[in-house]
């Protein structure tokens, strides 16, 4: 087995792991915290065998974490003029879904990390507003 295909597999196996644990889990906050292993998974794998993919995989859920982040702290300190649904989560747990697996069968990434960043964009001010226009759908 090769340096890449080792780390590659550990890449896999991880994001599926949390896309379970984000699936088992009630608590929003859980959720979101479980969802932040994921952009450390890849910022690690890049680290040892580096890939524009993994890199571009890392910047989505970098992101996305940060977004989902700022609105529950915002719904926390009594904002609660947009919220995080549980449609939020099941996109972000297929999402995770599909990357582990386009990872595994060595196929675009793309369409993955759409779905992923698509339910984070939601739960922003535009993403919302789009979402209640019945524009963005997630």
């Amino acid at each position: 087995m090769t340096k890449e295909d080792f780390f590659r597999k550990e890449l896999v196996k991880e994001l599926q792991d949390i896309a379970q644990l984000m699936k088992k889990e009630k608590n929003a906050e859980k959720k979101i915290y479980y969802f932040s292993a994921a952009y450390g998974i890849t910022n690690r794998t890049y680290r040892y065998v580096f890939s524009s993919e993994v890199l571009l995989a890392d910047l989505v859920l970098n992101t996305s974490y940060q977004a989902l982040h700022n609105r529950f702290n915002q719904i926390k300190s009594g904002d609660t003029t947009v919220k995080i649904d549980d449609k939020v989560f099941d996109a972000l747990y297929e999402g995770l879904q599909s990357l582990a697996s386009a990872f595994e069968d060595k196929k675009p990434i793309q369409d993955a990390l759409g779905i992923i960043l698509t339910a984070s964009f939601s739960v922003s001010g535009p993403g919302n507003y789009l979402k209640e226009k019945n524009i963005l759908k997630i």
